[in-house]
């Protein structure tokens, strides 16, 4: 039986002690609290400092994300154009979301979250000064992109280590879940707020409103207490550490299933690329534009409502069996939502999916944390950022390439069995997600 081993906590005020605590024991629950988010561990406080900075910058990186697509359509008049820029962002990403990992598992995480947070926000500066300025420089905004996407790449994976060292182990569901809502919550009004202050401060401000949040993170981390390796053996962070990083996951199949179980969810069940297709199609009748603004935000609040509901998540201990159920729940809800042809039964099959995503998210990302050991937890998040960022993309292709060739409902369908049946064949045929508990 896989079981996950308990882990150090730092809850210090300074940046020089690191004391272990014992986890709190979670208290009953009755009626309608015993479904309510746990907030367990807010009571951290540097874990409620790292939180706290989350909920500005949730919004604030959404601006950006809103404004660079938006600045170079108006530069180009080009859809083409717009995802260059979105694949130039992605190798940076990629490369140094797992040279990021292995940083992260060789230096003080606290230093290394400073220098990364302070490169995004500098890096938000730029794209002001050069949308003040006028410079109409696609290359330029698509060089900053991918200098941003390359310090997050650094940033992430030394963020979400961090966690299991500020909070104990049976609250690591508790903070997933508190994380990954105030970040789907941002997906929600993100958006919505740039649509809103586009026409009445400009697009420009967007970033200057983001780079001035990125300061309330560096604040806050600064607050942190100090994350040094636990391991006291020295190692540089170079290509042997980053191939250790993926010894280490083939060597644990709870883990590399973990991952396994995003890729099928997301690879095969992420119609996204399609919602411009069926808003203009199948959902012609309700209004193109209220059926795409629908498809794109039901998938983000359907999570943000499975997070405000995830006061059950800190009593589970099959997380294995968590994940494959929600990753089923996800194919099955994307499956309904392809054959759907009424605009707000779509709606509610994707908000499902978002919920099922939502728990998928916390119980994958608690696994991480509490399978891995702290040094290779930085290594193991660089993988996780990874796939999390490019199971989407590659989405996208195989999604518009098959709504191209057998329309957009048949493919939306078609992906979610998919998911369906490649989860419960790799459930079936490899029993270590199964049986791995807490």
């Amino acid at each position: 039986m896989y079981r996950a081993t308990r882990n150090p906590v730092d809850t210090s005020e300074s940046s020089t002690e690191s004391p272990t605590a014992a986890p709190d024991p979670a208290p009953p629950r009755h009626g309608w609290r015993r479904w309510a988010m746990d907030t367990r561990p807010l009571r951290r406080p540097a874990y409620r400092r790292l939180w706290t900075s989350t909920i500005v910058t949730a919004v604030g990186s959404q601006l950006t994300a809103v404004a660079v697509p938006k600045q170079i359509y108006d530069i180009t008049g080009s859809s083409a154009w717009v995802g260059a820029a979105s694949l130039a962002g992605l190798l940076p990403l990629i490369v140094f979301a797992l040279w990021g990992g292995a940083i992260a598992d060789t230096v003080d995480r606290r230093k290394l979250l400073l220098i990364t947070n302070i490169g995004i926000a500098v890096t938000s500066l730029l794209f002001w000064v050069q949308a003040v300025v006028g410079l109409g420089s696609v290359v330029a905004l698509m060089v900053l992109l991918a200098v941003q996407q390359a310090f997050w790449g650094l940033n992430a994976p030394a963020r979400n280590a961090s966690i299991a060292r500020l909070v104990p182990e049976d609250e690591l569901a508790a903070a997933n879940a508190l994380g990954s809502t105030v970040m789907q919550t941002g997906q929600v009004v993100g958006p919505l707020l740039a649509g809103v202050l586009i026409p009445v401060i400009g697009l420009p401000e967007l970033y200057l409103i983001d780079a001035v949040a990125l300061c309330v993170t560096v604040w806050a981390v600064h607050q942190l207490p100090s994350l040094p390796p636990l391991a006291a053996m020295a190692r540089r962070a170079g290509v042997r550490e980053i191939v250790a990083g993926f010894r280490y996951l083939s060597a644990h199949k709870v883990l590399l299933l973990s991952f396994l179980a995003d890729i099928i969810a997301m690879v095969f069940g992420m119609p996204r690329a399609l919602f411009p297709q069926l808003a203009a199609e199948t959902y012609a009748p309700y209004g193109e534009g209220l059926a795409l603004g629908l498809l794109f935000a039901a998938i983000p609040i359907g999570a943000v409502a499975g997070g405000l509901f995830s006061g059950t998540f800190s009593r589970a201990r099959r997380h294995g069996w968590m994940v494959i159920g929600a990753v089923v729940a996800w194919g099955a809800a994307v499956t309904g939502f392809g054959l759907s042809r009424n605009l707000w039964l779509a709606v509610v099959f994707l908000a499902v999916a978002g919920v099922a995503d939502m728990v998928s998210m916390v119980f994958r990302g608690a696994i991480l944390l509490s399978a891995a050991t702290d040094e290779m937890r930085g290594r193991m998040q660089g993988v996780f950022t990874v796939v999390v960022a490019g199971g989407p993309r590659i989405a996208d292709v195989l999604h518009g390439t098959a709504g191209s060739a057998f329309g957009p409902g048949t493919a939306v369908a078609g992906g979610g069995l998919l998911v369906v049946v490649l989860m419960l064949g790799l459930a079936a045929a490899v029993p270590a997600l199964r049986r791995y508990r807490v």
